[in-house]
């Protein structure tokens, strides 16, 4: 089973995050601590780093998207693994 990268969730008071820029696409091998992409608020810019290491097999969210923080935006695994 693939692994689950989570949106972060910076600050107390913040529910969603604008997905900034994806620095990996699709098929990338992905390390623990690789940046995976950049997200914002009308007042800050961070960046998501890897939380598992394999490929990247899916993007639930492209550049542009507000997400609710601590919502699934990609999976990160060996390929044929579920993304469910």
């Amino acid at each position: 089973m693939a692994n689950a990268v989570l949106m972060p969730k910076a600050g107390i008071t913040v529910e969603s995050y604008i997905i900034g820029k994806w620095e990996k696409k699709v098929g990338d091998q992905i390390a623990e601590g690789d940046i995976l992409f950049t997200y914002e608020t009308d007042k800050a810019s961070f960046e998501c780093e890897s939380t598992a290491a394999g490929e990247l097999l899916e993007i639930f969210y492209e550049d542009g998207d507000e997400v609710p923080v601590l919502v699934n935006v990609c999976a990160i695994g060996k390929p044929g693994d579920s993304i469910e």
